[in-house]
């Protein structure tokens, strides 16, 4: 069964969050559990984690639906020493929030080597920090996401994300994301069904589909291999709308979050309930 959903809001408490998915339609959803934006957040009230779970409950998701997103300012591969242990502590506290409210999984983008280190020892680092952040909390999958590869951000070649999943210690609790938009602008070309079958071929062959926890449906302004991260709604950029015909019918990508990040908010319940005709 496939699962489309949206990134959507919880403003107001996490618990609104799949009230929101809901409402636009979706089988599937991210959210934030804290400010995306802050490195530090009040902890979770023991009620707004009842009213999730109950919430989640009532309306049809799942843990394996639900694909939370962590703060866009954590580093996990940072250079220098002290503004890696303020990601990492920021990454366990994210990673402790998605345990209390029952989630098995967080997606992350996994770093950046800011220029001052060399790509592999990046690599090395964001292993050991997921490592760090696996060995204090329980059940919750670590999620590494495919970046377009702008500025000095790691992961966007798929040997990255193998490279990375081959120095946990806990396989059972590592796996990744791909992001339609980032894996265009990282150089794989998803324009057409022959491309996406190449591209996707490679992608067991280098790191293998049994990792795969969840995927950004997102079309792009930018060309292939631009390095540019500029998300476009469905069939509107340079992308375009063969890939997600293609994903909506393809086993491999059943049970689980296919989450949209489009930009334009309005248009979730119409893109979603295309992906769902594709996949009909």
């Amino acid at each position: 069964m496939k699962y489309f959903g949206a990134h959507v809001s919880a403003a107001g408490g996490v618990e609104n969050a799949p009230v929101n998915a809901k409402n636009i339609g979706a089988g599937a959803f991210a959210l934030f559990t804290k400010n995306q934006r802050q490195w530090v957040a009040a902890p979770l009230s023991a009620t707004s984690i009842e009213a999730f779970k109950q919430r989640c409950a009532e309306l049809g998701f799942s843990a394996k639906q639900i694909l939370p997103h962590d703060s866009y300012l954590i580093n996990l591969g940072h250079p220098e020493r002290a503004a890696l242990e303020k990601s990492r502590a920021a990454f366990l506290d994210e990673m402790s929030r998605c345990e209390q409210l029952g989630l098995d999984r967080l997606n992350f983008h996994p770093g950046s080597h800011l220029g001052q280190i060399p790509i592999e020892k990046c690599l090395d680092i964001v292993a050991e920090s997921i490592n760090m952040a696996l060995d204090k909390t329980h059940g919750v999958t670590a999620v590494i996401e495919n970046t377009a590869g702008q500025g000095s951000n790691v992961g966007f070649a798929f040997e990255h994300l193998a490279y990375i999943i081959d120095r946990v210690e806990d396989k059972s609790r590592v796996g990744y994301c791909i992001d339609t938009c980032h894996a265009f602008a990282a150089g794989y070309d998803l324009s057409t069904a022959t491309a996406c079958e190449e591209t996707f071929t490679a992608l067991e062959r280098i790191v293998g589909f049994r990792y795969l926890r969840g995927m950004h449906l997102n079309d792009t302004m930018k060309p292939l291999a631009s390095h540019v991260d500029r998300h476009q709604s469905l069939g509107e950029g340079a992308l375009g709308i063969e890939v997600f015909k293609y994903i909506a019918a393809d086993p491999r990508f059943d049970d689980l979050p296919l989450i949209l990040e489009t930009p334009n908010e309005e248009r979730w319940p119409e893109e979603i309930k295309t992906l769902y005709g594709f996949a009909s």
